[in-house]
């Protein structure tokens, strides 16, 4: 049986984290629960970890890794970046940014299901 690990990495502080990790949290527990069913059927279990950063890690916070492989060296069409965070801004108490994606010209604060889907795809050699 083959095994696909997801990681997903945010800051967290005091069991608080910024609104577009959240929501980011939220896109790819659904989307991990839908390819936990589709995947099974070919014989490969999904595992997702999250890993709560401290302040110092900030420069990671909102990246999932597939297999130990960024999103953004897994598509080939995604970038990463990153721009000013007020939701972070308010837990940090200072101007901070959080890592953003582009894919196909757009933006995105939050990760969606799709980017996280195709890139689930691609690491395990499936279209």
């Amino acid at each position: 049986m083959r095994e696909l690990s997801i990681e997903w990495r945010h800051y967290e502080k005091e069991g608080a984290t910024c609104d577009r990790c959240a929501a980011t949290g939220d896109s790819l527990r659904d989307t991990v629960a839908l390819l936990r069913k589709e995947l099974a059927e070919h014989g490969v279990t999904v595992t997702l970890t999250e890993t709560a950063l401290p302040e110092e890690q900030m420069a990671q916070s909102n990246l999932i890794l597939f297999d130990g492989i960024p999103l953004e060296e897994v598509l080939q069409d995604v970038s990463a970046d990153e721009n000013p965070c007020p939701s972070c801004s308010c837990l940090t108490g200072s101007q901070t940014s959080c890592r953003t994606v582009a894919y196909r010209g757009r933006t995105y604060e939050e990760i969606p299901g799709e980017l996280i889907r195709l890139a689930a795809y691609k690491i395990l050699g499936r279209k």
